[in-house]
C-alpha cells in the first residue's frame, strides 16, 4: 500500500512534467514545420518564445525599428564575441549591458547576474504606477543569441506589457520571432529588489496544443548586488543549484549530515573533479534499472574531497559492498525526473569567519512562483585553496516549515526501485 501510493504520486507528478516536456517537444516540431530552412543561430528559444506568434500584438514598424536600433548599440560587441567564440561568456554579457546603459537604456542580463543599469527609470515607473498615473518604460534583457524587450505602459494603476523577442542570425541582425501583448495580472516590486510581473496572453500555435492560454511570469532585479556576492554564488552555490540533489534543501552540518543524498552528490561532482561526465548513466530503456559497482577510491574521493566526512560514515550512508571494494550505484531514472523551471540562487549577504569559513545567506528566487525569496538557507563554506573547497553545513532559516519543494523528487529507496524495476 505504501509504495502504490508513493507510486501513484510520483506517476502523478510526472505524468504532469511529462506532459509539459512533450508540449514543448511538439512546439519545437510545429516551429520547425512553420521556419523550414533557416539562417538562425542554433540556440533553443525559451519555452514561450519558439512560435513566432503575433496574433494577440501585430509587429509594428516602429517596434522593429527600436530593436534594430537597441542591436546597433552593441553590434562591435556581438561581432567580437561571435568571432572569439565568448557569446555566453559573463564578460561579454556585463559589456553588453553596460553599454545599453550608456546609451539611456533600462538594461539586465537573463539569469539577474549583472547589475540592471538606468535603474532610476525603473524606480519612477513604479512610482507612477502606485501613484495611478500615466507612464512608459522599455526594458531590454539581453540573452546569449539575442533579447527580450518589454515595453510596459502604464495607467490608472494597470499595467500592459508587450514582450518581443529578437533572435540574431548569422549575419548578426536581430530577427523578431515572438511579440505578445497582455496586461500584467500581477506587478510588484518586492523587498529584495525584484520586479515581478505575470500575465497571460492568447497564441493560436499555444491554444492549439494545450487548449488554454500562454503565460509569463517574469523576475528582473532593479536593486544591485554586492558583486562579491555574485561571485561568491557562481563560485560556490549556482553550480549546485537546486535540482537534482538536496544539498540545498535540507538542514545538515558535518556532525550529523542528515538526510543529505550522498549518490546525488557524487553525480554533481565527479564531472567537476574528473572533468568528464559521469560514465554511470540509466538504461537507454526506461522500463530497465541500471545498476553499477563504483570503485570505492573513485566514489570517496569525489565526496571527500568536497564533504569533511571519514569513510566509515560514508559507507554507513550508502551502499558499500566490502567484497568488492565498491559503492553500489543506481543512477536517477525515469521516476526520479524533475521539472526543469526551477529556482534559482541568489546570494544576498556573506560573513568572512575567524576559522577560515564563509558564512553565505541565500535566497531561492522561483519567477513562476512570482517570488524573489521562495525560501532563505544559510550555507557555510570552507576554501581550501584557490580551486577546491568543502561544504560545511546548511541550514534554512525563512520558509522552513511551509516552503514547497515541489520540484524535487528524491531517488527511490530500494525497496521502491525493486517494486519498478524487479529484481532483488
Amino acid at each position: 500500500m505504501l509504495w502504490k501510493n508513493i507510486k501513484e504520486s510520483r506517476k502523478a507528478g510526472l505524468a504532469k512534467r511529462n506532459k509539459i516536456r512533450s508540449l514543448f517537444v511538439m512546439i519545437g516540431i510545429a516551429v520547425f514545420m512553420m521556419a523550414g530552412c533557416s539562417d538562425v543561430l542554433p540556440e533553443a528559444p525559451e519555452s514561450e518564445e519558439t512560435a513566432v506568434d503575433h496574433e494577440d500584438y501585430p509587429l509594428k514598424e516602429e517596434d522593429f525599428d527600436n530593436a534594430e536600433s537597441i542591436a546597433a548599440v552593441y553590434h562591435d560587441i556581438y561581432d567580437e564575441a561571435v568571432e572569439t567564440n565568448t557569446l555566453g561568456s559573463m564578460e561579454t554579457v556585463r559589456r553588453i549591458v553596460a553599454r545599453l546603459g550608456e546609451n539611456g537604456y533600462v538594461a539586465v542580463d537573463s539569469g539577474n547576474q549583472v547589475d540592471m543599469t538606468e535603474t532610476g527609470q525603473v524606480e519612477k515607473f513604479c512610482r507612477a504606477v502606485d501613484g495611478k498615473k500615466s507612464a512608459a518604460l522599455t526594458i531590454v534583457v539581453i540573452q546569449a543569441f539575442g533579447f527580450r524587450k518589454f515595453d510596459l505602459e502604464t495607467e490608472d494603476g494597470n499595467v500592459n506589457v508587450v514582450r518581443g523577442y529578437y533572435q540574431y542570425d548569422q549575419n548578426g541582425c536581430p530577427q523578431n520571432r515572438s511579440t505578445v501583448s497582455y496586461p500584467a495580472d500581477l506587478w510588484q516590486y518586492t523587498e529584495e529588489g525584484y520586479l515581478i510581473f505575470e500575465g497571460e496572453y492568447f497564441s493560436e500555435e499555444n491554444f492549439v496544443l494545450t487548449l488554454s492560454e500562454g503565460s509569463e511570469h517574469t523576475a528582473l532585479r532593479v536593486f544591485p548586488l554586492d558583486e562579491t556576492c555574485r561571485e561568491l554564488n557562481r563560485r560556490y552555490i549556482l553550480p549546485v543549484g537546486y535540482g537534482q540533489n538536496n544539498i540545498f534543501l535540507s538542514d545538515w552540518r558535518e556532525e550529523d549530515f542528515g538526510e543529505l543524498d550522498f549518490y546525488d552528490i557524487f553525480d554533481i561532482f565527479y564531472p567537476v573533479l574528473y572533468k568528464q561526465p559521469v560514465p554511470y548513466v540509466a538504461d537507454e530503456n526506461l522500463g530497465v534499472g541500471a545498476v553499477y559497482q563504483i570503485p570505492e577510491e573513485i566514489f570517496e574521493n569525489v565526496i571527500m574531497t568536497y564533504f569533511k566526512i571519514d569513510r566509515e560514515s560514508l559507507r554507513r550512508e550508502t551502499t558499500y559492498i566490502p567484497e568488492e571494494s565498491a559503492y553500489e550505484y543506481r543512477p536517477r531514472g525515469f521516476y526520479e525526473a524533475e521539472y526543469p523551471d526551477i529556482p534559482y540562487p541568489e546570494v544576498v549577504d556573506y560573513t568572512e569567519n575567524q576559522d577560515g569559513t564563509i558564512t553565505l545567506i541565500v535566497n531561492a528566487v522561483d519567477p513562476n512562483s512570482n517570488t524573489s525569496m521562495a525560501y532563505s538557507h544559510r550555507v557555510v563554506i570552507r576554501p581550501l585553496n584557490e580551486e577546491l573547497f568543502q561544504f560545511v553545513s546548511n541550514q534554512v532559516i525563512f520558509g522552513e516549515n511551509d516552503h514547497d519543494l515541489w520540484w524535487h523528487s528524491s531517488r527511490l529507496t530500494k525497496e521502491e526501485w525493486i517494486e519498478v524495476y524487479g529484481g532483488t
